[in-house]
């Protein structure tokens, strides 16, 4: 399936919104990729990011699978609207045990209102990709709304 962008600027302006996030810069995460209805997150082993048994921690794949998503589908979102999940789910499916970890995500359908898209997340472990999880998101769009902050926290 071919998906086009209603956007021509799509890839700059995925990667200004990544570029704000700072909980991804928080966690080293890296937009490795990004096309038309798609995009990749790689996160490096780092000991912070793990669990008490040495694996990287399920919310960390949860992360950035929901954020692979969201990129994926904010790809496809033209340049007056933005992007928000409104729902994934994570099945997680072996010990996420390695070097990196990255997410693949791609729009499964691409509604007016509604996008729905999968991600796979794989751990690297000596150049071997091993499948540890997956999951399936709807992203709502948010007509004629900057990418930019909605608003400020409480104090």
């Amino acid at each position: 399936m071919t998906l086009a962008p209603q956007n021509p600027d799509f890839e700059a302006r995925v990667r200004d919104s990544f570029s704000r996030q700072s909980f991804m810069s928080t966690i080293g995460a890296e937009l490795t990729r990004i096309a038309a209805g798609e995009a990749e997150i790689r996160v490096p082993y780092r000991e912070d990011l793990c669990q008490q048994h040495g694996l990287f921690h399920g919310g960390l794949i949860g992360t950035i699978a929901d954020n692979a998503c969201g990129y994926a589908s904010f790809s496809l979102m033209a340049a007056e609207h933005s992007v928000l999940t409104v729902e994934y789910k994570l099945n997680l499916l072996s010990p996420a045990l390695g070097e990196a970890l990255v997410a693949r995500a791609r729009v499964a359908r691409a509604g007016r209102r509604l996008t729905v898209c999968s991600a796979d997340v794989f751990v690297l472990q000596d150049d071997a990709e091993k499948l540890c999880a997956t999951a399936l998101g709807t992203f709502m769009t948010l007509e004629n709304t900057s990418d930019h902050s909605l608003g400020t926290a409480a104090a």
